[in-house]
């Protein structure tokens, strides 16, 4: 099994397949991180004080994982589609992808199934989404995520490959529905980090999270997903987890831009990328050209962009105008 992308996630899903029984490949960028895990069997970079099984192996060169018999796409979002023109010729027609980066691609607004399917269309595309910290599933703790794949039995051979008793995939075949929940909750997570930030209190935050959650159902919808989707482990389980604690690298950024760290300085600090900084715009452009409602991802849009300081954006939420609920 082959793993594209040597962070912390791609890091404990290796650790899940190897438990499997599986042998792993991952492929990192940064030397540091391939000279870690083949020396000392440790992300020290990503993932430091997680012990990898010895069936681990990583490489910076891509070749190697052509030969793998499943690919787990783990970079960012943003960066799926060089990557896979680069690795898509390499690997045999037919190959699964298991898609398991939580963003839309700015500019184009592509899902990363669409992403797929025009740099490597020969691959079987796949999503695995849901709610699930990497350093927890490092540990082996119960973990449940979803497994999106239209072939029944297809998806029902990955979910053995990959599935533990603290490792459970649930299979579904909306796709679309899948890697919506996983891109709107990290936007909104940014929302909820700026709550925690400017210590609005637990109350603010359920609120803005259920609200959020109507948004992405919202989007889901009209894109095509199915409402159980949305209200399953890869968009309400997933939003819980992501809104509620600052493990979450989403979170932790709207945390710091509502003590008022600018974000410049926060970005500058950082190793790992936060999906919902890049996918606020994109999701903004989604529901414009669907003309959906999304206030708070409207909102998380203008900070992030810089058009608009923390302060008003909030102002410009509390001051629209009552309606009703579901509305």
């Amino acid at each position: 099994m082959g793993i594209v992308g040597g962070g912390a996630w791609g890091t404990a899903l290796a650790v899940v397949a190897a438990e499997a029984g599986r042998n792993v490949t991952i492929w990192a960028r940064e030397p540091e991180v391939t000279d870690s895990i083949n020396t000392h069997h440790e992300n020290r970079l990503f993932l430091p004080g997680a012990v990898l099984p010895p069936q681990i192996t990583a490489t910076a060169e891509l070749e190697p994982l052509a030969a793998c018999d499943v690919l787990l796409m783990v970079v960012p979002a943003q960066f799926i589609g060089k990557t896979l023109a680069l690795l898509g010729p390499m690997v045999p027609s037919g190959t699964p992808a298991i898609l398991c980066a939580k963003g839309i691609e700015q500019g184009s607004l592509r899902l990363t199934t669409d992403v797929l399917k025009a740099e490597a269309p020969h691959l079987v595309p796949a999503v695995l989404s849901g709610p699930s910290f990497a350093v927890d599933v490092a540990k082996g703790l119960p973990t449940a995520v979803t497994l999106a794949v239209e072939d029944s039995d297809l998806g029902d051979r990955l979910m053995h490959a990959i599935g533990q008793p603290f490792f459970r995939p649930y299979l579904s075949n909306d796709l679309v529905g899948a890697q919506i929940g996983g891109a709107v909750k990290n936007v909104l997570a940014i929302a909820c980090g700026i709550v925690e930030g400017k210590k609005f209190g637990p109350s603010a935050r359920a609120a803005l999270t259920a609200r959020g959650f109507t948004e992405m159902t919202r989007l889901g919808a009209a894109l095509g997903g199915r409402p159980e989707t949305m209200a399953g482990l890869s968009g309400l389980g997933d939003l819980i987890l992501t809104c509620n604690s600052t493990l979450s690298r989403n979170m932790s950024l709207g945390k710091a831009l509502g003590e008022g760290q600018s974000l410049q300085d926060i970005l500058a600090e950082r190793t790992s990328v936060a999906e919902g900084y890049y996918t606020a715009s994109a999701v903004r452009a989604l529901s414009q050209k669907h003309q959906i409602d999304m206030p708070i991802c409207d909102a998380v849009a203008d900070i992030v962009d810089e058009a608009k300081e923390v302060d008003q954006a909030i102002a410009d939420l509390l001051n629209r105008p009552f309606t009703q609920e579901g509305l």
